[in-house]
């Protein structure tokens, strides 16, 4: 079969990035899903290999010889693999695409549609479908109170909270502008991050109707998957997931928010992780996720209060426009209700 890959243009309309690590079988899907959108003379491809152990710097190389290939020598994270990428990219965009997500038609033509109507700078994302399934994921996400993503399936409704960073796209001089994800996240919950520093200046968070991507939802962390009528996730995507929702939280609520709801969260996380160790008689929940969040708040209280000062020096909107994206009941009680306590692995 033929090698069609991407050829390069001095200045590309789009630079697309890809994290990728130990995702030999997923490349050939992601990346046909990305060639398939016929913009041979508009974007570069990057890859950032993570220190990857299953020969997929080799397949890349063999497979893909146009694709620009970063091979980092120990394992990063996503958020340092995904800002390599972006120094490195010369696209007017960027889109960072996980290597488990694959582009459905027209996607790119979509996203850039969008983003030249749009009358300000705004991250943008499409439909998200299961990759199993076909099942319509969200629509972006709005937030509750606590900053967890709540599905938006509101084919009317283009303005969200967040999106998800399995398929992201913005201005890169956005991007510099917001300084890129935050390394010291690691991984998990630097979209939401993102997306709240960029509403914070005013920049817009929008999901066009049109097109959309699949994605296999879990495969770096586990979890993070509704079967079978319950919530199933992972000790460490769980532990990362509310430490950089509480990291978030501190950095981007205006103060009289913060002054309410920080109290609250802090209150619901111990017991919530009091009452999850109790009721599955298993410590490792305060352990491995609760007991975690809450030092490492207190262990990075400066950089946290550092950050915050430079983030809310830069706001642009006031509390109104801010939430507007919000719900008010949380989401975890719904998912509570309807799907019975989370089976965590």
């Amino acid at each position: 079969m033929a090698d069609h890959t991407a050829s390069m243009t001095p200045v590309p309309c789009c630079s697309i990035c890809i994290a990728n690590y130990n995702g030999v079988g997923l490349l050939e899907a992601c990346i046909g899903s990305v060639l398939a959108q016929g913009w041979w003379d508009r974007a570069e491809i990057i890859v950032h290999d993570d220190a990857s152990t299953d020969g997929s710097v080799a397949f890349l190389r063999t497979r893909y010889p146009t694709v620009q290939v970063l091979e980092s020598q120990e394992n990063v994270g996503f958020c340092i693999a995904n800002n390599r990428m972006a120094r490195m990219a010369r696209g007017e965009f960027l889109l960072f695409l996980n290597n488990d997500a694959m582009l459905l038609p027209g996607a790119l033509d979509a996203l850039l549609a969008a983003a030249r109507q749009l009358k300000r700078p705004a991250i943008l994302s499409l439909p998200q479908y299961d990759a199993e399934s076909g099942r319509l994921l969200d629509r972006g996400c709005l937030l509750d109170p606590f900053l967890n993503p709540v599905p938006n399936h509101d084919s009317t409704r283009r303005e969200v909270g967040m999106v998800m960073g399995a398929c992201m796209w913005l201005p890169k001089a956005l991007w510099d502008e917001l300084g890129g994800f935050p390394e010291w996240f690691g991984s998990i919950g630097e979209d939401l991050y993102l997306c709240c520093i960029a509403r914070l200046r005013g920049a817009s968070v929008h999901v066009p109707p049109v097109s959309g991507y699949r994605h296999h939802v879990g495969y770096s962390f586990g979890g993070g998957q509704i079967r079978a009528g319950r919530l199933r996730t992972t000790f460490r995507r769980r532990g990362l997931s509310e430490r950089n929702k509480s990291f978030a939280l501190v950095v981007c609520y205006p103060l009289p928010a913060l002054c309410v709801l920080l109290p609250l969260h802090l209150v619901f996380l111990v017991a919530e992780g009091g009452l999850l160790a109790l009721l599955k008689r298993d410590s490792r929940y305060w352990r491995s996720i609760y007991g975690p969040c809450l030092a490492q708040l207190w262990r990075n209280r400066s950089l946290l209060l550092q950050t915050r000062a430079e983030v809310q020096a830069q706001r642009r909107v006031g509390l109104r426009e801010f939430f507007s994206t919000f719900v008010i009941w949380p989401r975890k009680l719904t998912l509570l209700l309807r799907h019975g306590l989370p089976i965590v692995s």
